[in-house]
């Protein structure tokens, strides 16, 4: 009788059994523990879905491949992407189920479409679809479109670290000491502020730190931060404006806290900018624009109200 041992896959093979692949050495026979399967396995309908439903999580992860990186902090020797599809993976494939029949039946599916079923599943399943899970930083879901920037928000003493990942790449960093810190895609740095004052303009104290001088390096990715004007000190009342850069849209806080934009994750801090602000009491204004997924630096200014007759009922005869 032939001595059977389990041998790995890669050696070669003499041949095939009932679908198990064997090799014969020095009168012993040697098999693979499991069984080959055969060809016609792979062409059932539910084989066939499951391929489909594969090919379409692999288009939503190329599509999202920059991100991830950035987003999704990697287990053991894994890959962010690795370690975000075994976040999701129940999801994703209920969420594209439908479409996979799609696919499989001919139909041309788009990357369009699988972003707009996960989307839809997301909408309706908000803690599903882990699209942040970096390590330190509170993890963050989709809960309908994948949004252009990502915030991500973590504890540093008794402050925030806010840190806005962009579509594109770039990264700006808010921290605790009110320094900002934006590095582009290619890995380069651009320090807008220094968290001090009114900023303006996208004034830099730390120049370009990584600058155009290795060829075909990226320009850093910068936005002008907004300008708060008002009338300080007032009496009682004052109306304050914010303006920012042609076609960025500006989000603002009134409590002294660092805003941040709204990314259907549940992580921002702010209100969008829509109409001017009136003040009835001593605020600090800030402010901060965001275009094209590129966040601007702080910028901050504080209305006084005056005291004694200034500060005073005014009109009373």
């Amino acid at each position: 009788m032939a001595q059977v041992k389990q041998i790995g896959p890669g050696r070669k093979t003499s041949g095939t059994l009932d679908g198990i692949t064997y090799v014969t050495r020095n009168g012993k026979t040697y098999v693979r523990s499991t069984p080959t399967m055969p060809v016609s396995a792979y062409r059932t309908p539910a084989a066939r879905k499951r391929q489909a439903i594969f090919t379409l999580i692999q288009m939503h992860l190329k599509f999202h491949l920059r991100t991830i990186r950035q987003t999704v902090t990697p287990k053991g020797n894994g890959t962010p992407t690795n370690r975000y599809y075994s976040l999701n993976a129940k999801a994703l494939n209920r969420a594209l189920d439908a479409l996979a029949e799609r696919f499989v039946a001919g139909d041309d599916v788009s990357i369009t479409d699988v972003e707009a079923a996960i989307a839809a599943y997301a909408a309706e399943h908000p803690t599903s679809i882990r699209i942040a899970s970096l390590s330190g930083y509170q993890e963050v879901y989709l809960i309908g479109e994948w949004p252009a920037t990502i915030t991500l928000n973590a504890n540093a003493g008794d402050s925030t670290v806010i840190i806005i990942v962009a579509e594109n790449g770039s990264t700006t960093t808010y921290n605790s000491d009110g320094t900002t810190v934006t590095v582009n895609g290619s890995g380069n740095e651009n320090h807008p502020s220094t968290g001090s004052g009114q900023e303006t303009g996208g004034s830099s104290t730390g120049g370009n730190t990584g600058g155009n001088t290795g060829g075909g390096a990226e320009t850093p990715v910068t936005v002008a931060a907004p300008t708060i004007t008002g009338t300080t000190p007032f009496e009682e009342t004052t109306e304050v404006t914010i303006s920012g850069p042609a076609g960025a849209s500006i989000y603002y806080t009134l409590d002294g806290s660092t805003p941040t934009h709204s990314t259907g994750s549940g992580q921002a801090n702010g209100q969008l900018y829509t109409e001017p602000i009136t003040l009835t009491d001593t605020t600090t204004v800030k402010a901060i624009a965001i275009k094209d997924g590129v966040s601007s630096s702080v910028a901050t200014h504080t209305f006084t109200k005056g005291t004694g007759n200034g500060g005073g009922v005014q009109g009373e005869d």
